[in-house]
């Protein structure tokens, strides 16, 4: 019996004993659970009710008013890269003891300024606290946001011909965690050290997956995360028939990243990224979903081509002419792992 890896179940576990349990089937379900599908859609009065669920993480060390917002936009963001605005939160904390009602307070203030200023509502919650619970997992949180049914983006979108967009670029949210959590242990210091933590500013992809929704049109779009680059790109690529054709040369990788990945001896293709985003466009709309991106300051490239898998064998995703398969699990977790125990790169 194999030792359970950390992070998120594998797609052959999900294939096998949750994909085909989902308990009552009913027809305004839209879309279900589906691998490598953010949210999933109900159908209300001929309207699109769109949904996701996720852990709420809090790294006090990161501080707490940061620590909030980067667990808010995580949760939100799964909602948003469907097109549809996230509108409505359901939120429960399950807080573990030691957190003060001061320290709460201020995680709540933050939430609510930025669901003020996202226009989220806040319609139902828990907040208590119990023994045996310890941070970074203090809860979970459920997102809704209501639009169109044709106006919904699907990770599983893309169509022959579209170009690929990515923003922010591969392991920026691990490489920023690591280095803000680690300091020097990650392997590298000075200049390099403090670039390599600055990257927790590349987090939030919220307003970006919103402005290129509203820019389009986008065929497809999917929050990098867990799996990082090179699962996000299979994903979506397996989920739409197609074959991504990406050339590497033209993945940005921003600063402190490429140094604090090899440190830590893990590829920056496979960790996890929130706050970036890839992005199936149509040709014609490349130019604009740019502009308006870069126009927030956010960091986007053109990396390849959507075109057809000639056959269920082909490589979902080439990479410079050669396969790139779905990380079989996220490297980010075990250099944490490592760096927790102690056995850093000093």
């Amino acid at each position: 019996m194999t030792e359970p890896s950390l992070g998120k179940i594998d797609r052959s576990f999900f294939e096998d004993h949750i994909a085909t349990r989902l308990g009552a089937g009913r027809d305004d379900v839209a879309l279900g659970p589906t691998h490598g599908v953010d949210f999933g859609v109900v159908d209300v009065g001929g309207q699109a009710l769109v949904t996701a669920t996720d852990p709420i993480s809090i790294l006090p060390e990161l501080g707490l008013e940061r620590a909030a917002r980067f667990a808010l936009d995580l949760i939100l963001a799964d909602v948003a890269v469907s097109g549809i605005p996230p509108s409505h939160l359901s939120i429960c904390f399950t807080l573990p003891p030691e957190m003060s009602d001061e320290a709460f307070a201020t995680v709540w203030e933050t939430i609510h300024t930025e669901c003020t200023d996202l226009g989220v509502a806040v319609v139902t919650g828990h907040t208590a606290r119990y023994s045996g619970c310890s941070y970074p997992w203090v809860g979970g949180a459920t997102v809704l946001g209501v639009g169109n049914h044709e106006d919904v983006i699907r990770p599983d979108g893309a169509r022959v011909g579209d170009r690929l967009l990515l923003t922010t670029g591969p392991a920026a949210e691990a490489v920023g965690l690591l280095s803000t959590l680690f300091g020097d242990r990650v392997g590298v210091s000075g200049p390099t050290l403090e670039a390599a933590q600055s990257r927790l500013e590349d987090v939030y992809c919220v307003r970006d997956a919103l402005t290129a929704a509203a820019t389009g049109p986008v065929t497809a779009m999917h929050d990098v995360t867990e799996g990082g680059l090179a699962g996000a790109l299979n994903e979506m690529a397996a989920g739409s028939g197609t074959q991504f054709r990406v050339d590497r040369e033209s993945v940005p990788l921003a600063p402190g990243v490429a140094e604090v990945c090899a440190a830590l001896e893990f590829d920056p293709w496979k960790a996890t990224s929130c706050g970036s985003l890839l992005i199936a466009v149509e040709p014609d709309s490349v130019n604009d979903v740019c502009e308006a991106l870069e126009a927030r300051e956010t960091r986007v490239a053109e990396i390849g081509t959507v075109r057809p898998r000639d056959s269920e064998d082909a490589p979902a995703v080439l990479a410079s002419g050669d396969p790139l398969e779905h990380p079989v699990a996220d490297p980010s977790w075990e250099a944490y792992a490592r760096l927790l125990d102690g056995e850093g790169n000093e």
